[in-house]
């Protein structure tokens, strides 16, 4: 008997070659259809401003637009959102940085401090949300001076406009950190624990 018991494929609704890969390894066959939205847009439009409502929203959106272009599938949907508390003045949530200057300032920025990942995913079929899940993660970077930071940042090149934060903790990026505190793949951006668990439970995974 099979591991993955559905009729086809899931449906990853984004381009991520860790996602991929961390189901993949997991059992998972899997065909990539990115879904083409404007988060930043999606973003702007929410009503609530809380990092892990937003990852969920994005998540959401990823999986219906896609559920919408391939009908009857499984489709999976996964966002990850940043945010470093400021005390009294709320959240402040970080996007991918657009360039090694980015980069740069939003680690000088979590050099020292505590930030969260809340990472989300959410799976539709047609019209219909079928599941939605988030977690959270919470990693303090260490105070690295100067000279690191730019060493990090040649050796990293234009990976590290590729994730939130600036770093992927699976590389050098665990250089920055002394303490980790949350799912090592909610950190990677899907909590594989609880989506196996929910595959189980609707009959998509042998048990």
């Amino acid at each position: 008997m099979p591991l993955w018991l559905a009729e086809r494929p899931l449906v990853l609704a984004s381009k991520s070659a860790i996602r991929h890969a961390i189901l993949r390894d997991a059992g998972i066959p899997i065909e990539i259809v990115p879904a083409d939205i404007d988060e930043r847009a999606i973003e702007q439009r929410a009503e609530s401003r809380d990092a892990g409502d937003v990852a969920t929203l994005l998540a959401r959106e990823k999986a219906r637009a896609i559920a919408a272009r391939l009908p009857g599938r499984l489709v999976l949907g996964a966002d990850q959102t940043l945010a470093l508390s400021q005390g009294a003045l709320g959240e402040l949530r970080f996007s991918k940085p657009t360039d090694r200057a980015g980069a740069r300032e939003q680690l000088k920025t979590l050099r020292g401090r505590t930030h969260e990942l809340h990472t989300a995913v959410a799976i539709a079929r047609d019209g219909t949300m079928l599941h939605e899940h988030r977690e959270v993660a919470r990693l303090t970077m260490r105070a690295f001076s100067d000279g690191f930071l730019d060493a990090y940042l040649d050796a990293m090149g234009n990976a590290v406009t590729t994730s939130v934060g600036g770093y992927q903790l699976e590389k050098a990026g665990i250089q920055l950190f002394e303490r980790i505190a949350g799912d090592h793949f909610v950190i990677l951006g899907l909590p594989l624990l609880a989506l196996l668990q929910y595959f189980r439970q609707a009959g998509w995974l042998a048990t």
